[in-house]
């Protein structure tokens, strides 16, 4: 499949620099067959270049935004991939109004510091409905953690964010892994990824 964009689609300079890394992190982690639900995802990208690489899996890309879920559509069409179902509109803080009612695992990439704190409120409820046990929540962005110094760059970024919409900002672990812990969803991973990203590994108890 080439990467460029067919009518309709959009892109993220982002995703071309991140989409690799991330793989290698879910390839050894995700189920080898079943239903993988992508909540926020944004352009499609992740789920074009996620799917091609685990033909095995079915893989569920969602969003809540019109524009991005006529970006998935493009790309979908454009990849022409069996395994790559078709987008659905789904808002994470809203878990009762999910139209999935289970998944083998959920994937949610840069979506809790560009979002107010009930779409990660959502996602975790979300997460532990549909997700049986042992299932996989795989979550990428920045954070802040305690004893760890910020990088000049995420401090910058989350300023940036907090002035566009004072409900944004890059999340502390230590409250996203509480929520989680609330909904039954058990932090086993944390993983250092390039640009002062974090891969986090959550299980449903």
């Amino acid at each position: 499949m080439s990467d460029i964009p067919p009518p309709g689609a959009r892109v993220s300079p982002s995703t071309a620099r991140n989409r690799d890394p991330i793989l290698e992190v879910l390839k050894p982690r995700l189920p080898a067959s079943g239903l993988v639900l992508e909540i926020a995802a944004g352009a499609g990208e992740h789920a074009v270049h996620c799917a091609a690489a685990l033909p095995r899996l079915q893989w569920r890309p969602t969003d809540p935004d019109p524009e991005a879920l006529a970006s998935i559509a493009a790309w979908r069409e454009h990849a022409a991939l069996p395994n790559l179902l078709p987008p659905l509109r789904l808002d994470a803080a809203d878990p009762d109004g999910w139209p999935v009612e289970s998944a083998d695992a959920v994937v949610n990439i840069n979506m809790l510091h560009i979002s107010p704190w009930s779409a990660a409120q959502g996602l975790m409820a979300g997460a532990a409905r549909v997700l049986p046990s042992g299932g996989l929540l795989f979550l990428y962005g920045p954070y802040l953690e305690p004893d760890v110094t910020t990088a000049p760059s995420n401090l910058a970024f989350d300023t940036s964010l907090r002035r566009r919409n004072p409900a944004w900002g890059l999340r502390r672990l230590d409250d996203v892994t509480t929520l989680a812990a609330a909904h039954s969803l058990v932090l086993t991973e944390r993983i250092a990824m390039p640009a002062n990203n974090l891969s986090l590994v959550f299980r449903r108890a």
